[in-house]
């Protein structure tokens, strides 16, 4: 049985699992008309592999709130998520081990990604899928995710020009409910 547990120092190295490679297969092409989004997918004629370079967590010193997913004592899964300015938390990574995908366990992270912003009276969860890795585009989408924004700059001159940014945001109910009663009461 998965279990989804909050890494505390003691446990800093299971914020470090590994990223592993993940399949291009598509791109997810956003539109917005008249202040709404919409998308359609392209296939691409041949899959290839790719895989995000490691970044050192360490849950003593760096801000933010770290999740594992966990068999047993081991973690086959991660979610970073980060406070700013704004009223929604930032999901700044979200991995899991590619034995264990497509087993529900980005799921269960995303749902105490979810819980971590309701218990903080965020708005919700937001994060950024770049616009070739289709999968992970509709995963968001599946789980209640919507596009909120594009970005097709943000790869120029590097070695992933030609890709973009998708920002992808998920509300939470009760804040949603909460703001709109404090709208509905303002002078």
């Amino acid at each position: 049985m998965i279990e989804i547990r909050r890494i505390q120092a003691d446990r800093k190295a299971d914020a470090n699992i590994p990223n592993q490679p993940f399949v291009l297969w598509g791109r997810l092409v956003p539109s917005l008309q008249e202040g709404k989004w919409s998308y359609r997918t392209e296939t691409f004629p041949e899959r290839t592999e790719m895989c995000f370079p490691d970044f050192p967590y360490d849950p003593e010193t760096d801000a933010g709130s770290f999740f594992g997913a966990y068999e047993g004592e081991t973690c086959i899964g991660l979610a970073v998520l980060r406070r700013e300015m704004f009223r929604y938390l930032y999901l700044d990574d979200l991995k899991v081990h590619r034995a264990w995908r497509g087993r529900g366990v980005g799921k269960l992270l995303l749902a105490a990604c979810m819980d971590a912003a309701e218990a903080g009276h965020m708005q919700g969860v937001y994060t950024i899928g770049q616009d070739n890795n289709l999968s992970a585009c509709l995963f968001y989408l599946r789980n209640g995710f919507e596009i909120g924004g594009f970005d097709n700059r943000v790869y120029r001159g590097t070695g992933q020009e030609g890709k973009a940014n998708i920002l992808f945001y998920r509300d939470c109910e009760p804040v949603r409910r909460e703001i709109s009663t404090e709208q509905r009461s303002a002078p």
